[in-house]
């Protein structure tokens, strides 16, 4: 209620009687999901139930529904959810090596995340490039905070590097990213520590942060130049695992058409770009210095003259691209697919 009372006296907005609709972010979908939903009882009992999945992130999402829900009582709501872009993902992507009964009954599996993050500078890309969306071969690496990788192919996701929460993938500024299962258990019984505090270790205390100290990009880059090892390493195991990624998509995509960065860092972070970059050319990947490392805010290309792959710095907008969906949505009357 603050926040619409702070948007109406800010000027931001009319009455609420006359918004055209309210669009909500949510964190975790399930399988249920592929677009996004028009809220009534029965999204927001859908979205409670993914709150296992989601335990951080999907009661603030859900909460925030309710209060505007409250405020604005006929003004449409839709939820956007962050897991939906990547439900076009084939099971040989989304399933994991386990017995067969636990998905079923648990639906443990891949879900993938920044979904809107990834659907943006992908239809992004597809205007600068010039090229339809269903034509078009992409790797897009969303570097902030939080990070993930995604492989693109004809506009729909195939792969991703978040798994069935947002820990799994690349490294983060306090989530570790892919991790042997086995360390976990083998960390409660070295330390005494129970599952919850194992849990926040790794989402909390890990990633470049439990390498060096510091989960800022530009902190640890700062450390690095000052002769920090800690911090040198931090870096160094940053953009190796993104060029693992990189590698792994690139076979699975067969072509890849251009790599895109995106997010906090991989908007404004050259060094994390070109060296995330580095020994990519017989993939087809090289980055130009110079447009490189020329500050700019809007998208462009910065990969080297005559290299096949493209490579893109595309900022952002999650806001938008919620915007966006919201008002397909309400004017299509969008409504969520039933459950695979």
């Amino acid at each position: 209620a603050r926040v619409m009372s702070d948007l109406s006296d800010s000027g931001a907005i009319g009455e609420p009687a006359g918004l055209f609709g309210i669009g909500h972010r949510v964190v975790h979908g399930g399988e249920r999901f592929r677009e996004p939903a028009k809220v009534n009882a029965g999204i927001l009992e859908a979205i409670r139930a993914m709150i296992p999945f989601a335990p951080l992130h999907n009661p603030g999402n859900l909460q925030g529904i309710e209060v505007a829900l409250a405020t604005c009582p006929g003004v449409p709501q839709v939820a956007v959810f962050d897991t939906a872009f990547h439900q076009t993902m084939p099971p040989r992507a989304f399933r994991y090596a386990l017995p067969r009964d636990l998905y079923d009954a648990h639906r443990v599996r891949r879900y993938g995340f920044h979904g809107t993050s990834h659907a943006h500078v992908a239809r992004r890309a597809a205007v600068l490039l010039g090229i339809p969306p269903g034509s078009l071969n992409l790797i897009t690496l969303h570097l902030g905070n939080g990070a993930s990788a995604a492989a693109i192919r004809e506009g729909k996701s195939v792969d991703t590097s978040m798994g069935m929460t947002p820990l799994e993938g690349l490294i983060m500024g306090t989530r570790c990213g892919d991790l042997d299962p086995a360390v976990p258990f083998f960390l409660g019984a070295a330390t005494g520590k129970g599952p919850g505090e194992i849990q926040a270790l790794l989402n909390e205390e890990s990633g470049l942060k439990g390498i060096c100290g510091a989960n800022d990009m530009r902190e640890v880059h700062r450390r690095a130049a000052a002769g920090d090892p800690s911090a040198s390493l931090a870096v160094d195991m940053y953009v190796y695992r993104i060029r693992k990624y990189i590698g792994a998509y690139t076979a699975v995509l067969g072509r890849v058409d251009a790599l895109v960065f995106t997010g906090g860092i991989g908007e404004n972070d050259a060094e994390v770009r070109r060296r995330a970059c580095e020994g990519l050319e017989r993939l087809g990947i090289s980055v130009d210095e110079a447009r490189n490392g020329s500050p700019s805010n809007a998208p462009r290309e910065i990969q080297r003259e005559g290299m096949p792959v493209k490579v893109l710095v595309i900022p952002t907008n999650e806001e938008l691209e919620i915007a966006l969906q919201t008002v397909a949505c309400i004017r299509n009357d969008v409504g969520p697919e039933e459950p695979r």
